[in-house]
């Protein structure tokens, strides 16, 4: 499998605090600065948002994304939130907005970079057509005006162009035309006004809009044709309104259009949010199947053809129905006495629900016999504005032979709904209610997660429903709502917890029982529950020796006389006692940790509700290492068929036990189960922040690898780290790091190249050369340059040089066929004095270099461009890059993300100062001659 070559090494303050800068890789339109610090990232509607956190620093920085100056409050890929990577496919509109990376790693400030993503989009346009008639002062004829208004939803802002036929229409192209934007929305809309309409008017109308093709987005368009029928839309419902209709029929809506030119397009819509789901629109008629109660409502047709505004004519479905009957009894309101008594009014009221409400009628029966208004009896009912569906029985004058069960009956006028009956017996029994609690019901003591019954007595007759609610404090009841009603006085609590401990109020209601002053009683509820403790769980590493102190807090109890305490180490009882009532805790020592003493330790805090625990696993287990992620260029290729791997790291808490002795390295192959193994031994004692090295070779191209470390003390294994390498057969530098990717400067050359940032750049810079910004845009990216100030002259050269690259060779017997690489780098050459920018192949062994295998002179514009060339090296081999001064001091060229990749060049850029390009030049222009002598001899 592998062969390690190892070393350890020791470097101290490898920590460091987090710092972070974002790169994109998706489908961006533009990227340009924003007050030097944020950029703007312009995509596509549609396209996919790939943004790249670059975060540095030790230990490993946590990184998330979040949007809108810190809240998530679009919906990321659950992936994307905590990962380098954000991913959004498919971006919408409304994902545009400033996206923030923010990294923290406990050293200092977290490191945040934003960028803000602009998402383009343009949607079809929609033309309205709006028609004023105005009569003349001498009645002879009507000037009619019609004004044709295009809107396009999209950003960047539209523009609007206007075509009749295939005349394109300009203000003062034509005198009974005006193109105007209305000024409340300004760039949003643009007016198309025909004055007077005359023959030619009645056209196709073109609107196009359009946001100049900006990220590749066509223009859009839309045709509205104009004649002397145009028309706003007219409709005929045939239907009444409103349709009264029983639960359970089927409920067809008819509308029809009676005119409008373009022919209108009919839609429903409903009071409701939306038309119930079983509806069936067919056209313009809407069916309702087996119509329900909560279906009822408003439903509205609406037809549109874009001119005028849309018609809109609606109907009222009522479904019949009776809910909710109830009653209530009220004595003589003339005596101050709530009982019922002989010789004194009773008032018998009874109350239902009724849609529609007019259809609502009431016959009233004595022991099952009609009863008839009179006198004594006295049948009312309710104006419907004050009590709604009420119907009163009042008795004058009260009887024994009044004595007997009174019903009251609710139908509607037109049946099929089922009659609600309400019986209510008057007798000598029929008194008010009473409420008390039962002895011992209060105060009700409990356990946390009991089930609970509060109970109040209610006496008379008939039995009100009784309401409970809280009597200490505005609070819903355990049901979530302020009140809960009991039928017969109890109120059962399932899973009682401690926050439910107070005072609870029953109290009779009016309905259903006597209307009276209500009767309440108060029960009090205690919840006990076992004392809450900290930690509850906590993990000790302490190395042997060394004394280990464990200390159990009690928060809270109920009730708060806590009884005793109790250590254990795996069930063994160590120490036990009464607690201290002047305390809140108790701590348990071992003065000189053995290995006897390793284990789970458990504090039991106990009361009359139960036990609190605190746990505490004391180990000597060692804390895992932290992979150092920012070691320079860590991926090595010595060798053909193999690449080697600088893994370094530091070990988190060393001195929290005893000395690490050796590490376990466990490697296996991505797609393999077999794990491979080895210890690095570790001399001397390990300080906080020193980082070590271990150097694999023989990793296999181009395969990834899975690597285990795990610390090893006089305990054993301590806790894992896992990461993953994995090969990369492209080489890519950017300049971001001081080692400039193991570049080299060449001794024999006129001047250096400079390493460079625009966010440093010297405010003395030379103007109208160099760029603003590195191949990304970013002002804080680095870039290689050459400066062409004073002393240099003319002609001077700068060569940077690349690392030695292997060449894998095809067969052991030497190359015969030299594999190709791509080389590639971007360029920026602005400026009226560049000079040349050269790119040599330099192979190992060669004393000179053949020509140069790129070039290029001269000002080439204020931005970087690509360049990529196929190499053949037939040995290891090195690529140089080399800036030749022009004849002036605005001749700045510079470089950036340089790569190598195995294979030849996929699509590479032209060179326009290549042989093939001139070469291509000389033909067309030799074309261009040959074509202008044929036409001269034709004369």
């Amino acid at each position: 499998m592998t062969r390690m070559l190892t070393h350890s090494v020791f470097f101290s303050s490898s920590a460091a605090p987090p710092t972070v800068r974002i790169i994109h890789s998706g489908h961006a339109c533009n990227v340009e600065e924003e007050r030097h610090t944020e950029r703007v990232y312009t995509i596509r509607e549609g396209e996919t948002l790939e943004l790249t956190c670059l975060v540095t620093g030790h230990p490993r920085p946590q990184i998330r994304w979040t949007k809108t100056a810190g809240s998530v409050s679009d919906r990321f890929q659950d992936s994307s939130v905590f990962n380098e990577t954000l991913h959004i496919a498919k971006i919408l509109r409304t994902q545009g907005g400033r996206y923030y990376c923010k990294a923290e790693n406990g050293l200092g400030s977290p490191a945040i970079k934003s960028i803000r993503v602009d998402v383009y989009y343009l949607d079809d346009p929609v033309v309205t057509v709006h028609q004023s008639i105005g009569e003349a002062k001498e009645q002879f004829y009507y000037e009619r005006t019609v004004f044709l208004r295009c809107v396009a939803n999209s950003n960047p802002p539209v523009r609007y162009s206007w075509h009749r036929g295939r005349e394109v229409l300009t203000q003062g192209s034509d005198k009974g035309v005006e193109i105007y934007e209305p000024f409340f929305t300004q760039g949003e809309t643009k007016i198309l006004k025909l004055k007077n309409l005359r023959p030619q008017d009645y056209a196709n109308y073109s609107c196009i809009a359009s946001v100049r093709n900006v990220c590749g987005i066509p223009d859009r368009n839309v045709v509205f044709r104009l004649t002397n029928k145009t028309a706003s839309p007219s409709i005929k419902l045939l239907v009444e309104d409103p349709i009264v209709v029983n639960p359970g029929q089927t409920v067809s809506l008819v509308c029809i259009t009676t005119g409008g030119e373009p022919p209108p397009i009919l839609t429903w819509v409903s009071t409701n949010d939306s038309l119930p789901q079983r509806s069936v629109v067919n056209g313009g008629t809407l069916t309702l199947p087996a119509i329900t109660s909560e279906e009822a409502g408003v439903y509205s047709c609406v037809a549109s053809n874009n001119v005028g505004n849309p018609a809109k004519k609606s109907t009222t479905i009522v479904v019949r129905a009776l809910k909710k009957g109830r009653f209530w009894i009220t004595p003589d309101p003339y005596h101050n006495d709530d009982n019922i008594q002989i010789g004194r009014e009773v008032k018998i009221s009874c109350q239902v629900e009724a849609t529609p409400p007019e259809e609502l009628t009431f016959s009233w029966l004595k022991n099952g016999r009609a009863l008839r208004s009179s006198e004594r009896m006295v049948i009312t009912q309710t104006d419907p504005d004050i009590s709604p569906g009420t119907t009163n029985l009042d008795i004058i004058d009260l009887k024994f032979t009044d004595f007997g069960t009174y019903t009251c009956v609710a139908a509607l006028k037109g049946g099929g709904i089922p009659e609600i009956s309400i019986d209510v017996n008057i007798s000598s029994t029929t008194v008010p209610p009473n409420l008390t609690v039962p002895r011992g019901k209060s105060p009700l003591v409990a356990r946390e997660g009991d089930t609970v019954e509060l109970e109040c007595l209610v006496s008379g007759k008939p039995k009100p429903i009784i309401l409970w609610s809280r009597a200490d404090k505005e609070a819903p009841m355990p049901d979530g709502n302020m009140q809960m009603e009991s039928y017969d006085g109890v109120l059962r609590i399932v899973n009682v917890s401690r926050e439910m401990t107070g005072s609870y109020r029953c109290q009779t209601s009016q309905y259903n029982g006597f209307n009276v002053k209500p009767r309440e009683a108060v029960v009090e509820l205690i919840v006990q529950y076992p004392p809450t403790v900290e930690p509850v769980y906590t993990e000790m590493r302490q190395g042997l020796g060394r004394p280990v102190v464990m200390t159990c807090r009690v928060l809270r109890a109920h009730p708060s006389r806590v009884l005793r305490f109790e250590w254990l180490l795996s069930n063994r009882l160590l120490h036990a006692g009464a607690f201290d009532a002047q305390k809140d805790e108790t701590e348990y020592t071992i003065r000189n940790l053995n290995r006897d003493g390793w284990g789970e330790y458990t504090c039991n805090v106990i009361n009359e509700a139960g036990a609190g625990k605190c746990t505490f696993q004391v180990t000597g287990k060692a804390y895992p290492p932290e992979f150092y992620y920012d070691t320079y260029s860590p991926l090595w290729q010595n060798r053909p068929r193999v690449y080697g791997f600088k893994l370094q790291w530091t070990q988190m808490n060393p001195n929290a036990v005893d000395r690490i002795v050796a590490y376990r390295l466990g490697i296996r192959q991505m797609g393999l189960q077999r794990w491979w193994e080895q210890e690095i031994p570790v001399d001397g004692t390990i300080n906080k922040g020193e980082l070590m090295t271990h150097n694999l070779t023989e990793l296999i191209k181009p395969e990834s690898y899975e690597m285990r470390l795990t610390p090893i003390t006089r305990f054993g294994e301590g806790d894992s780290t896992i990461r993953i390498v994995t090969y990369s057969g492209e080489f890519h530098c950017s300049f971001e790091e001081e080692p400039i990717c193991m570049f080299t400067q060449d001794k024999n050359d006129d001047f250096d190249w400079t390493r460079h940032s625009a966010a440093t750049r010297d405010t003395k810079y030379t103007p109208n050369t160099g760029p603003s910004g590195d191949r990304s845009g970013s002002k804080q990216g680095f870039y290689m340059y050459i400066e062409t100030s004073r002393p240099r002259k003319e002609g001077d050269q700068a060569r940077l040089i690349s690392p030695f690259f292997n060449v894998a060779p095809k067969n052991p017997y030497g190359i015969t066929n030299p594999p190709a690489y791509c080389f590639g780098f971007f360029y920026h050459m602005y400026g009226k004095h560049i000079g040349t920018l050269n790119a040599f192949l330099k192979q190992k062994g060669q004393t000179t270099s053949d020509g140069p295998v790129w070039s290029l002179t001269g000002n080439q514009g204020d931005r970087w461009k690509q360049a990529k060339v196929s190499i053949h090296p037939t040995s290891s081999f090195q690529v140089v890059l080399e800036g030749v001064r022009g004849p002036g001091i605005e001749g700045d060229i510079a470089v950036d993300d340089v790569t190598l990749e195995e294979g030849e060049c996929r699509d590479p850029p032209p060179n326009p100062g290549s042989k093939a390009s001139s070469t291509a030049f000389h033909i067309w222009l030799l074309c261009i001659t040959l074509v202008m002598t044929l036409l001269e001899g034709q004369r």
